[in-house]
């Protein structure tokens, strides 16, 4: 069955080979952060194989590790492998799990059915899919990723959600995810040039789960490691992770290929503080400090709206006061408004806006700290 961790260690940055099951059964309960699983799709593709208009044969998946005997099998290897690892999760880990129109429905319904709750799922789009040769169906042009937490109750899960907007042009992530197929120098080939693995995933594909859901340092387990694209990620990010891999060809190609990739620096992968994270500074605080004068005049980017500054740290505007927020969403007509980046104050001629006074006294508050 191949190598099974003492359940007294934590197998750090290894790559087991064996039964996945019985060797997440062997790893200490609640040990690692974060799952990510790319589970047979059990595609069941026949023995006639699917050909091109041209007659060549398609290379589809027809291995053994994706032969079920039946969708009652499958079912329950699903719920096997989601059990333990539901075990081996902390409390506030979550699981990511990926497939296709094939089989992702019913995973997804071992999740809930096993206590997980789902979190989001996550339309992986292709940008380069293998077209629908017989013309019979549309072109499967994208996979489902399944985001879960361990439980209901599980609140403290991690979520880089102000990183992730940051690197999408300061808008929120959305859950359809553009990204092409692995392909060129990253598809693991064997001897005569052919695809080592036949559902090898892009390193892009893992880089954005990882860094949205893990931070430095976390523990990633794969129980499906195939060539090992979560480790030479996780390695890259700064991660630790645990590979299991049951065909002993795969699992040394990962290792080979993990070994090589060289880690970021720690300046590259550092964490920038979140919103929440930060001290919080009242408006009033910003007025009692001289940046924003009682009785002057904030106005909106465009100097559409106005509002006059109280010394009590409300905006007026006409009759009317409140919060910044309160008043930004009153002069828009919205429901919601964040005023710290939709007030403006004119210093020396431009229009500079309020947040980046609160910014500044953050700077000071952690000088002085």
């Amino acid at each position: 069955m191949g190598f099974v961790p003492s359940a007294q260690r934590l197998p750090l940055d290894e790559v087991l080979v064996g039964d996945c099951v019985a060797a997440m059964n062997a790893l200490p309960a609640a040990s690692v952060d974060c799952v990510f699983a790319d589970p047979p799709y059990n595609l069941q593709l026949g023995t006639a194989g699917l050909l091109r208009p041209n007659q060549s044969l398609v290379d589809a998946v027809d291995d053994d590790w994706d032969k079920f005997a039946s969708l009652e099998a499958y079912d329950t290897f699903t719920r096997e492998w989601l059990s333990a690892c539901r075990r081996v999760m902390k409390p506030n880990a979550t699981l990511w799990v990926i497939g296709s129109y094939h089989n992702i429905f019913r995973v997804g319904s071992a999740l809930q059915d096993l206590g997980f709750w789902i979190l989001n799922d996550i339309v992986w789009r292709k940008a380069n899919p293998m077209p629908n040769f017989r013309g019979k169906r549309f072109t499967n042009a994208h996979e489902t990723l399944i985001w879960a937490s361990r439980s209901a109750e599980s609140k403290g899960y991690t979520f880089h959600y102000e990183a992730l907007k940051g690197g999408n042009e300061d808008l929120q992530m959305r859950s359809d995810w553009f990204i092409p197929l692995c392909t060129g120098d990253e598809r693991l080939k064997d001897a005569e040039g052919a695809k080592l693995h036949p559902t090898q995933k892009p390193e892009a594909l893992l880089a954005r789960t990882l860094l949205s859901a893990t931070s430095p340092g976390d523990v990633v387990l794969d129980p499906f490691f195939g060539t090992g694209t979560t480790g030479a990620v996780a390695k890259r990010l700064g991660r630790r992770f645990i590979g299991i891999e049951r065909e002993a060809h795969y699992a040394q190609a990962a290792r080979a290929r993990i070994a090589a990739v060289t880690p970021l620096s720690q300046a590259a992968l550092m964490l920038a503080p979140t919103k929440r994270a930060e001290p919080r500074v009242p408006f009033l605080s910003v007025i009692e400090a001289g940046h924003i004068r009682p009785g002057e005049v904030l106005t909106d980017e465009r100097r559409r709206f106005k509002a006059t500054v109280r010394p009590d740290g409300q905006i007026g505007v006409g009759p009317v006061c409140g919060s910044i927020h309160k008043i930004g969403a009153l002069v828009q007509g919205l429901p919601a408004c964040n005023g710290w980046t939709f007030w403006h104050a004119e210093r020396a001629g431009r229009l500079v806006v309020i947040d980046s006074f609160r910014e500044t006294m953050r700077g000071a508050m952690a000088s002085a700290g």
